[in-house]
């Protein structure tokens, strides 16, 4: 991120230089003009399915808009300034996105690529059917006027050839650098941590619902632009633009390229319609050119998994984290915290906790159940936390413990009672606005974002602090979120991960992940913390550092954990309660809850602690 304008400026140095090695494959403007519009198309995809991890087959749908509603507006004269046309047909394929988005969002994975795809068939059925007279059907809109920038004091003709293509690169080279400052803005940094674990996103404070329409919205601003350029490219709205086959060659270009990298798209799309023109031409292969494209294109996916860009990205990243943990491993006095390890570690920052009468509990349940049909998993049970408390939460499996958690949580609501976090009713509002209050969790599986180093998954959980649970600043530095770095390094410090700060967390040991999980909660600037079997799974060496950070992170922090290790709740625990067969059994001090009888019968009754 800190290498700001390198990529800018290598995307456009290639740009100028293409019209001077174009001609050594044969290429040509009229091929480069095509391959800078799918680029551009491109783009806005990329920012859909490669940084938010959405498959969208409805992308034609806005490129055939923005063709339509381009071209119509300059040839019937409404608005006869090319530039405003193209705004005209940005903004009603934005506003078409947003109607779809909202309406084909509701669903995730196959379900919403399905619905996408219902979508622009749709749309392509109107734009033969019952809007074939201001779509021109199957003959679109021709005799669109020749391209021109007109402001008044300055008027400019694009004539075909070269002049077109630099007015395609200009026009490619300006989404360019808006797609990229979106990528590493702090909008474009959530949209990653949708794509890997959206149930870890929304836990950490960010409503990906919101997220996922507004990056929608901007795929189909820019499947709009374009769609109005290919109209003024070939001087017709072209109706295929609105086709299936337009959709599934945008997915395919972007993948062979590389997804999630911004130029992948366009080399894409120079691979695949320079090959689709070349093949054509060529009299022994000519009949067949479908079939070897395809071909070409499985090789290319089968070699290159990440697209071509992605995997040079990738060896380039691979080297560079090898690079750095050789230098860490020669130099084991900065490894702690790098340039910084002789300052202060920065001091974790939590949100302020909200006045509340004398003695009203933190955290408390009334009488909350859980039923799944016919299944009572919690059948009615209470429990209030005082401030500045750690309770212990056990049971046997089978008890109810972790659906009693998720009810605390927010991420499933009771099918009966109440839940309150300092005296405000939490009930029924979601994991993400109960993270924005102050109340957040670890899961007992790991739920991290596993393709992230660690300092980009506590940076998830910093985020949402400091900007709440939704913010388009998709064109603000990532480095304009003040305290955002120094709450990182703080909740880094604190698990003790300063040192495989950019390591990426499918390296890490299982410990290491637990702590990781832990920092997450942490992050959010949690003054209530629920914390799922934290030592779950780890070895007698991890346990004893695992409970020394339980220890020191409970300080000015209302602790809740559910654990199976009862040596470890015994030694932690102020207080426990006792869940059994969905029930309230017992509640008291470690001491108390040793000696109580009903506890004993219960653990001795042939149940298996969980």
């Amino acid at each position: 991120m800190r290498r700001r304008y390198g990529v800018e400026v290598i995307t456009g140095i290639v740009l100028c230089m293409a019209p001077f090695l174009a001609p050594l494959i044969g290429a040509g403007p009229d091929l480069l003009g095509r391959v800078l519009i799918w680029g551009l198309f491109g783009l806005g995809f990329d920012l859909l399915f490669g940084y938010a991890g959405l498959l969208s087959f409805g992308q034609a749908a806005f490129y055939g808009t923005g063709s339509f509603v381009t071209a119509y507006l300059l040839t019937t004269g409404i608005i006869p300034n090319m530039l405003l046309a193209l705004a005209a047909g940005m903004i009603v394929a934005s506003l078409l996105g947003l109607i779809i988005g909202y309406l084909t969002l509701r669903r995730s994975g196959i379900y919403f690529a399905m619905s996408t795809l219902a979508f622009a068939e749709m749309i392509y059925f109107l734009e033969f059917g019952p809007l074939r007279d201001w779509t021109g059907g199957e003959n679109g809109i021709p005799g669109i006027p020749e391209p021109s920038i007109d402001f008044g004091f300055y008027h400019l003709v694009i004539q075909p050839g070269w002049p077109m293509y630099t007015f395609l690169a200009v026009m490619f080279f300006l989404g360019f650098i808006i797609a990229r400052r979106i990528s590493l803005s702090p909008f474009g940094v959530i949209l990653t941590a949708i794509r890997g674990n959206p149930v870890r996103a929304m836990a950490v404070g960010h409503k990906i619902q919101r997220y996922k329409l507004a990056v929608f919205v901007v795929a189909a601003a820019y499947g709009g632009v374009a769609g109005g350029l290919l109209g003024l490219f070939q001087g017709y709205m072209p109706p295929d633009a609105f086709n299936l086959h337009t959709s599934a060659e945008l997915v395919i270009q972007t993948v062979m390229g590389g997804a999630g990298t911004l130029f992948g798209p366009l080399l894409g799309a120079l691979i695949w319609l320079y090959l689709f023109e070349v093949l054509q031409f060529v009299d022994s292969v000519g009949p067949y050119w479908r079939l070897i494209l395809g071909v070409i294109f499985v090789i290319l996916v089968t070699v290159f998994r990440r697209g071509i860009c992605g995997e040079f990205i990738a060896w380039r990243d691979k080297r560079m984290t090898n690079r750095l943990n050789r230098a860490m491993d020669n130099n084991p006095a900065k490894a702690g915290t790098g340039a910084a390890s002789n300052r202060p570690a920065p001091q974790l920052v939590m949100r302020e906790s909200p006045h509340v009468a004398k003695g009203t509990p933190v955290l408390r349940a009334d009488n909350i159940a859980k039923h799944y049909g016919g299944l009572k998993a919690v059948k009615g049970v209470s429990i209030a936390v005082e401030e500045g408390e750690l309770r212990g939460l056990i049971g046997p499996n089978g008890a109810g413990k972790s659906t009693f958690f998720k009810m605390l949580a927010g991420e499933i609501e009771p099918t009966l009672g109440e839940v309150y976090l300092r005296g405000d009713k939490i009930t029924g509002i979601g994991v993400t606005q109960v993270c924005q209050m102050g109340m957040s969790k670890s899961y007992q599986v790991n739920e991290l974002f596993d393709a992230l180093t660690v300092r980009q998954n506590i940076l998830m959980s910093v985020l949402g602090q400091k900007r709440g649970s939704f913010r388009f600043d998709a064109l603000v530095s990532l480095h304009r979120v003040k305290g955002c770095a120094e709450q990182v390094e703080a909740a880094m410090a604190l698990v003790e991960l300063s040192h495989r700060a950019d390591t990426p967390v499918h390296e890490l040991s299982y410990g290491e992940k637990r702590r990781v999980e832990i920092g997450l909660a942490l992050a959010t600037g949690a003054n209530v913390l629920l914390l799922d079997e934290p030592l779950a799974g780890m070895s007698p060496e991890e346990r004893v550092h695992a409970i020394a950070l339980l220890k020191s992170i409970r300080r000015g922090r209302t602790v809740l954990i559910v654990e199976h290790d009862m040596d470890a709740m015994f030694e932690l625990a102020d207080k426990i309660t006792v869940l059994y067969d969905g029930n309230f059994l017992a509640e008291g001090t470690p001491d108390e809850i040793k000696a109580s009888k009903a506890v004993q019968d219960a653990y001795l009754g042939g149940v298996e602690e969980s």
